[in-house]
């Protein structure tokens, strides 16, 4: 084992975060959890239009190596990349509804619009 794989954390929530933290990776599991199938990289950047394609793809890569999304290549001309929930990321499911849920209640609380299509 190299000395980088070996981490101590403080509180589990502190590793959970470590994977699911940041501006943007929330979002992505949020749209991938809507249960909608599969999505391709552009169908999430039109979701969350403030993203860079660059950023997009750099998230999109930290997930599936921790192993909460899987990438998919349809071998076809122009090929085809969809992404979606593992197994592993399944778990999540619930966390991710809840603070959907969360966040509504929070919008209504505060008088607030939802422009959420999903």
């Amino acid at each position: 084992m190299k000395m980088q794989d070996i981490r101590t954390f403080n509180i589990p929530a502190e590793a959970a975060l470590e994977v699911i933290g940041g501006k943007w990776k929330l979002l992505i599991l949020c749209h991938l959890n809507c249960g909608s199938g599969p999505k391709r990289t552009s169908e999430l950047k039109r979701k969350i239009p403030d993203i860079t394609h660059k950023m997009l793809t750099q998230q999109l890569r930290e997930l599936e190596e921790a192993g909460i999304i899987i990438r998919t290549v349809y071998n076809q001309v122009p090929p085809k990349v969809v992404y979606e929930m593992s197994e592993f990321g399944m778990t999540l499911k619930s966390i991710l509804d809840q603070l959907d849920e969360w966040g509504e209640q929070y919008i209504n609380q505060r008088k607030w619009k939802s422009s959420c299509s999903d």
